[in-house]
């Protein structure tokens, strides 16, 4: 499955909604990868068990299953998360990308991508439709996660 989507940051023409910049709103993006737990429900805990100059290797623990994935970083760019396949759960990549067509008009476009089984079997359209939805709600709470922590004394600067 193959998905894309794309959440509004800054309304300029919406003064109720606070700004972030493209800092803050990076340094949000980041924080999700290094401390998931304030921001993956279901999430029991996880260990980073490798640092490298714009890479995390982690370990995910939901229950029993166990989740490993390589996080990347492509600075005030890109986050890139490549989850290896584990017990039911499909190999799977997801791309958190900033885009801003005009200053201070930001976005993050979402894609995910996950390689499961044959997508026109009725079972697997099913989980398509509701996999699609599921990672709607994940990334609003992201994004609304990161304006929490932008308003909290200035959390993300």
């Amino acid at each position: 499955m193959k998905f894309s989507h794309l959440i509004q940051i800054n309304d300029l023409l919406n003064p109720l909604i606070d700004p972030l910049t493209r800092e803050q709103l990076w340094r949000g993006l980041v924080l999700r990868a290094e401390n998931p737990l304030l921001f993956v429900m279901a999430l029991d805990r996880f260990e980073i068990v490798e640092r490298g100059e714009n890479t995390l290797m982690r370990v995910l623990h939901f229950g029993s299953l166990q989740l490993r994935d390589r996080v990347s970083f492509s600075p005030m760019k890109q986050v890139r998360y490549e989850v290896d396949a584990a017990g039911d759960s499909p190999a799977a990549t997801l791309v958190m990308s900033i885009e801003e067509p005009e200053p201070d008009q930001l976005f993050v476009r979402f894609d995910y991508e996950t390689l499961r089984g044959d997508e026109t079997a009725p079972v697997e359209a099913f989980y398509s439709s509701f996999a699609k939805q599921a990672y709607i709600e994940a990334d609003i709470d992201t994004i609304s996660t990161i304006r929490r922590l932008a308003e909290e004394a200035g959390a993300l600067g």
